[in-house]
């Protein structure tokens, strides 16, 4: 008997819908002058108390499961890499980037599920691999070589991703608070503690005055609801489906960037993001990828 799909499916759009626009509150913040690290901190740490006012006991699930601790690192880096890099580049480029997120979901969950890679796995890597080389390759550059901060950061971002939705079907064993408090953890200190050090080293400001609040607050609210879709949707999916839903977030974010000023599309973009799709679309042809 199949379980059902169309609600983690549904759960895992929302969540792409919320990351894909994400960079347009990131940059009104920014505006304003908030870095998204301090903003994102900020965000994550309501969510975080939120959940453990409702949720006390389920900070004791991190010393029961060490694994969780993996979660809370993947979070964190995923946050740190995706939101700094999107605030700050080109939002197509580094969505792109970003959703090299496939390739690493399958060594990922070839070493940590033990979902062996079978038939079209070599095939897909191939493809996202040249379609990384298309985005990254500009006539001035001899080879396709990350070429600023942000596109080692959106690299970054999709490996740390791919462990997140991992470590989210190997602990779906876990209850769901328990894995809610590693992340928004996760996403909360490693954010702050890197803002910290770069306001200490002064390359980054510290948090200016509020008028950036009501927008960190609903975006924060925004967060959690996405969050919650994301727990809901990879810990019933299996890995690769959940890659393949998640895709969606390029379009969401191509769309609104490009409509609000803030990406250019040009022909090696559609190109290579064309193949970081189908790298990521060949998954479904996989047969019996079992959750």
């Amino acid at each position: 008997m199949h379980k059902p799909v169309l609600g983690p499916v549904l759960g895992l759009l929302f969540n792409a819908l919320a990351f894909g626009v994400s960079w347009w509150p990131l940059r009104e913040m920014q505006l304003r002058g908030l870095h998204p690290l301090w903003a994102t901190a900020f965000m994550y740490g309501l969510a975080l108390v939120a959940v453990s006012l409702l949720r006390p006991s389920a900070w004791r699930g991190i010393l029961r499961h060490p694994a969780l601790w993996w979660l809370f690192a993947a979070s964190g880096l995923t946050n740190l890499g995706f939101n700094w890099a999107v605030t700050m580049g080109d939002v197509v480029r580094v969505v792109l980037l970003f959703y090299t997120m496939p390739a690493w979901s399958v060594l990922l969950a070839w070493w940590l599920l033990g979902e062996r890679p079978k038939g079209l796995a070599l095939l897909r890597l191939g493809l996202a691999l040249a379609g990384v080389a298309l985005v990254l390759k500009t006539p001035e550059m001899a080879w396709p070589w990350p070429s600023s901060l942000w596109d080692y950061l959106a690299l970054m971002g999709g490996a740390s991703f791919a462990l997140n939705n991992v470590m989210l079907r190997k602990m779906a064993h876990t209850p769901e608070a328990e894995r809610m408090v590693a992340m928004f953890a996760g996403g909360t200190l490693v954010t702050a503690l890197t803002a910290t050090a770069g306001s200490t080293l002064g390359w980054m400001t510290g948090p200016p005055d509020l008028s950036w609040w009501p927008i960190a607050v609903g975006f924060g609210l925004c967060m959690l609801l996405s969050n919650l879709s994301l727990q809901y949707g990879a810990a019933r999916l299996p890995a690769g489906t959940t890659s393949l839903v998640m895709l969606s977030e390029i379009v969401f974010a191509t769309l609104s960037s490009v409509a609000l000023g803030a990406a250019e599309l040009t022909e090696r973009k559609v190109w290579g993001g064309a193949l970081i799709v189908l790298a990521a679309v060949l998954t479904t042809l996989q047969p019996k990828d079992k959750p």
